[in-house]
């Protein structure tokens, strides 16, 4: 297994850490990528876009409340949030076009876009592997602190079997992933706590909050194929197994926030299609349209 940390090496002569620097490097470069035995390329890259989609979903959305937040302070934790989850999500991305690179939109051959990049902003909607958890607009303040509780509560709980990941490169994202995840958890769960138990109207928001982003719950933890193909051969970690230990948490935050754990009716899914087979809410296609509108105009621009 490779060494975390080679993963997410600096050099401080260089500055190309990617939420910092603004060259192209590889992000993988230095880094054994070789498939082991017994997992499939195409499996392999396909949970990788599903892992890679929903961080960079969310570190969008987070991105958002820039120059919006309450305060100062936590304007600049949620910024760094979304810098966390922007760089798995560049790793991930890289170790899906790694994997299997017929995943890589085309692009001109002049073009000087990487890979990872190529998939975050030249793929469309329908080619998104994430949560429709994730879509979701930010709402209020109260509502984007429900939606980052459930979503780093189950990542959380992803990343921790993940470090025993068959794959080198999934398991170094995961084992630093859960320094940094473990604090996204912690800064929902106290800000969740603060809410409800502040002001009637705070708490009135946090109601509603929680009645919204719940019925997206239950789709974490459909059973996914492809995931459960990989997780048979030791590479991923089953969503299904996860329910349990994601509902214990969330018992103890909620019972601390003395708050009953919702019970409401889940999403809809589409002819059975939801946002892990690329069927997604309306408000992705907005997001997809801010985010990558500047790329698809210059495909070939270089900054």
């Amino acid at each position: 297994m490779n060494d975390p940390d080679t993963t997410y090496a600096i050099d401080e002569d260089t500055h190309d850490q990617w939420a910092f620097g603004t060259s192209f490097d590889d992000p993988l470069a230095g880094v054994d990528t070789t498939l082991v035995d017994g997992i499939d390329a195409a499996d392999l890259a396909v949970y990788c876009l599903m892992l890679a989609d929903d961080a960079l979903i969310s570190a969008q959305r987070l991105t958002q409340w820039c120059a919006n937040a309450p305060e100062l302070e936590e304007e600049m934790a949620l910024a760094n949030i979304g810098l966390d989850l922007l760089g798995q999500a560049r790793l991930l991305l890289a170790r899906a076009a790694a994997a299997h690179p017929a995943i890589v939109p085309a692009l001109p051959d002049d073009s000087p876009v990487p890979a990872d990049d190529a998939l975050a902003f030249f793929r469309d909607e329908p080619s998104f592997r994430c949560l429709r958890l994730v879509e979701l607009p930010n709402g209020d303040f109260a509502h984007s602190i429900a939606r980052l509780l459930v979503f780093a509560t189950f990542r959380l709980a992803t990343l921790q079997r993940l470090r025993d990941s068959r794959d080198p490169v999934l398991a170094a994202v995961a084992t630093k992933g859960v320094k940094e995840v473990t604090y996204h958890r912690d800064y929902a769960a106290r800000w969740f706590r603060t809410l409800a138990g502040g002001t009637a109207e705070s708490r009135f928001r946090l109601e509603r909050a929680v009645t919204a982003v719940w019925p997206y719950v239950d789709e974490l933890f459909i059973p996914n194929p492809v995931e459960q193909r990989l997780a048979a051969t030791g590479a991923a970690a089953d969503s299904a197994m996860l329910r349990g230990e994601f509902d214990d948490v969330v018992e103890q935050i909620f019972r601390a926030a003395l708050l009953p754990v919702p019970v409401v009716r889940a999403a809809p899914r589409v002819a059975g299609r939801s946002g892990r087979d690329g069927t997604h809410t309306e408000a992705l296609s907005h997001l997809l349209a801010e985010m990558q509108s500047v790329a698809r105009a210059h495909p070939t621009g270089a900054w």
